[in-house]
């Protein structure tokens, strides 16, 4: 048996996955990641308090139910403080993303750069064979490379956002609730006594903890990490954009990052001048429009994507290959043909016109069941 690091949000599934590891007889370390500063973040204190109340996966609560689950099975449990790291990786980018007319999709970076790359150096410094998590998907060896596959759980499957981890850091993972389902995970929980088996799950994103992310565009914009200063508005000039329709102004938006494309509510053109329903469908930062149109000017046939991470093999063939693949979460994927280009860039051609194909999100692609890679959609 081995000695295994486990990331543990005080959720149920990582808690499920430490009292499965100790049934495995593995030497299990409890470590809850602390992300941010709650005072640093804001939108969700209780009214009339400076206490945050805050529900997300990272947050003080959090802290707490995975002490009590690690007292509860008998394993130890750190706090790791990461607030610097993930400043730097996951909000700057975060932040920036959004600043530059593009959609950023954090939790796939996050699990990267902190929840593998950096839980791997803590765990080499507490003498940790391996890391593990709560995720929902498989492991597997094929030709020397660790492939992920969808889990057990068709509904939870968690592979979509899985598809930066780097080859060397998954050979390094376990999964142990890769044959599960999230209703086996609740009796799991029961079962052993957990407290958290009837907690409910949270989807915000941690450090927005509103979930409300123009909110805190505004509240942090003043302070990036260049330190160029002043609000969103007078830096950028958005108060004189506009939307655009057929490259004729319709009306004023409030600024480029507070939209994203297939965008319906919250534009606040007037119903009279355009009865049928408008959708945002492109960003343009340099020219500061947003660009507005009908339904059916949302789909596309073909992407490129970026940073791409390969999973299942060393290199995509040179003639290409076919693949289902995915634009985003809660897509089901659509059939595509995937070939590398020169730059190291993808290009992705799918067989039938997709919807709100959307720059800054992940592409996944899907070869069965195994996760082939998948990269940033430029």
């Amino acid at each position: 048996m081995a000695k295994v690091l486990l990331g543990m949000s005080g959720g149920l599934d990582s808690s499920v996955a430490a009292a499965l590891l100790r049934e495995e007889g593995h030497e299990v370390i409890g470590m809850t990641i602390k992300t941010y500063n709650y005072s640093d973040v804001g939108g969700n204190s209780q009214a009339g308090s400076t206490v945050p109340r805050d529900t997300s996966c990272c947050s003080l609560d959090g802290i707490n139910d995975a002490r009590r689950v690690a007292a509860k099975l008998g394993i130890p449990h750190y706090v790791a403080d990461m607030t610097e790291e993930f400043g730097s990786e996951i909000i700057d980018y975060f932040t920036d993303t959004y600043l530059s007319g593009k959609t950023p999709n954090p939790c796939v970076k996050c699990n990267r750069e902190i929840k593998w790359a950096a839980m791997l150096r803590k765990a080499d410094a507490l003498g940790c064979e391996f890391i593990a998590t709560g995720h929902y998907a498989r492991l597997r060896e094929v030709n020397g490379r660790t492939v992920i596959s969808r889990a057990a759980d068709a509904v939870k499957d968690q592979t979509y956002a899985l598809w930066a981890v780097r080859q060397e850091h998954l050979k390094r993972t376990k999964f142990p609730l890769a044959p599960y389902t999230k209703a086996e995970s609740r009796e799991i929980a029961r079962a052993h006594g957990l407290a958290v088996a009837n907690k409910q799950e949270s989807y915000e994103i941690c450090f927005v903890t509103d979930n409300d992310y123009r909110r805190f565009l505004r509240d942090r914009v003043g302070t990036v990490r260049d330190g160029r200063g002043g609000s969103m508005d007078d830096r950028h000039a958005f108060q004189d954009g506009n939307f655009v329709l057929h490259g004729e102004p319709v009306g004023r938006h409030d600024g480029v990052p507070f939209y994203t494309i297939g965008q319906r509510k919250g534009l606040g053109l007037s119903l009279a001048s355009h009865p049928e329903p408008l959708y945002v469908t492109g960003l343009d930062i340099l020219r500061n429009e947003v660009i507005v149109g009908d339904d059916e000017d949302l789909f596309g046939n073909e992407l490129t994507a970026h940073d791409v991470n390969l999973i299942k093999y060393d290199a995509l063939p040179d003639e290409g290959m076919n693949v289902v693949a995915k634009i985003r979460y809660k897509d089901e994927g659509a059939l595509a043909r995937i070939v590398a280009l020169p730059d190291g860039r993808v290009h992705v051609l799918f067989e039938e016109p997709r919807r709100a194909i959307t720059p800054g999100q992940s592409v996944a692609f899907y070869e069965g069941d195994d996760l082939v890679g998948g990269g940033i959609i430029s």
